[in-house]
């Protein structure tokens, strides 16, 4: 992961897998183009539940959303191109490289959601938004983003408005 300091850290409880989906929706509304968002949570966190929400902000229609974890990345056509990786089952950044998934994010004509971030940290270019989710019992979630960059952290202000 960045070795720098965020810009800007925020964090939030999230009470629901529905209010997690919401607050996935407000952020796909706000992505360009450029825009990488690393997920980072256990199994279960709740990264599907807010990636889901994110395509729908982004206007993908509701039919295309899959989960990459077999394809490891998912290209999706709305209102601006959104890539969705998921690095689960990758074990290095060569494994990485060989998914064409760093020609997509260097194109720049669209957003990056990645899952599992942590896995290949080196999968983020020097500015982005890290998204990490925890269980906190039950339901509930505590959700903590970090930006960094300025391109980032005005996502970030906008988004947890």
């Amino acid at each position: 992961m960045s070795s720098e300091t965020a810009t800007r850290v925020k964090t939030l409880r999230l009470e629901s897998p529905e209010e997690t989906h919401a607050l996935g929706v407000r952020l796909g509304k706000l992505l360009r183009p450029g825009d990488f968002v690393g997920l980072i949570g256990e199994l279960g966190a709740g990264k599907t539940h807010l990636a889901r929400g994110v395509a729908e902000g982004a206007e993908v229609p509701r039919s295309e959303v899959a989960s990459p974890t077999f394809a490891i990345v998912y290209p999706y056509s709305g209102r601006i191109p959104l890539y969705h990786a998921d690095l689960y089952r990758l074990a290095n950044y060569d494994d990485l490289y060989s998914t064409g998934f760093l020609d997509m994010v260097e194109s720049g004509d669209g957003a990056s959601l990645v899952e599992w971030l942590d896995r290949i940290p080196a999968a983020a270019p020097r500015e982005f938004l890290r998204v990490t989710l925890r269980h906190t019992g039950g339901d509930a979630r505590e959700l903590t983003a970090e930006a960094f960059g300025a391109r980032p952290a005005v996502l970030l202000d906008a988004w947890m408005s």
